[in-house]
């Protein structure tokens, strides 16, 4: 994964528990069919999260 974000963050803590490669990529593409499967259940759209900015 070349991009930086949660699915990012998803696949590293993955191989973080000594997943290989191929057990973490499959775990984040079950966690995709998951909130896809979740919006068609529920007729709802895709809405991404907006980042939230720490306050100094």
């Amino acid at each position: 994964l070349k991009i930086e974000g949660p699915s990012r963050a998803f696949y590293d803590r993955k191989r973080s528990e000594n997943h290989i490669h191929t057990q973490a990529l499959l775990a984040l593409a079950r966690r995709h069919v998951d909130v896809l499967w979740a919006l068609l259940r529920d007729n709802r759209t895709w809405q991404p999260q907006q980042p939230t900015v720490a306050a100094a």
